[in-house]
């Protein structure tokens, strides 16, 4: 594990002070959780953005499912007779 310094804003270190001694946690383990939701959030993000440019090729090329298709898929959800969701 290494160890990397930072410094903290006056208006961040108070508060995480106060948070850590309320959960009974370390500062240094809050920061590592704070930092590991980042990532994760923007690893989430990362993924939706291609996503959406792979959805935006697929109209470009006109690749697309009917919206009736995409309906009967969605209103079947949570009943006996579920479908399989629309392919192109």
């Amino acid at each position: 594990m290494s160890v990397t310094s930072i410094r903290l804003q006056p208006e961040i270190e108070s508060p995480l002070e106060k948070l850590a001694t309320k959960l009974d946690r370390s500062k240094n383990y809050l920061i590592n959780q704070a930092i590991k939701e980042f990532i994760a959030r923007k690893s989430r993000d990362e993924a939706r953005w291609n996503e959406t440019l792979e959805a935006l090729d697929s109209v470009k090329s006109n690749k697309l499912i009917e919206e009736k298709s995409v309906n009967e898929w969605l209103e079947s959800w949570g009943t006996d007779n579920e479908v399989n969701p629309p392919k192109i």
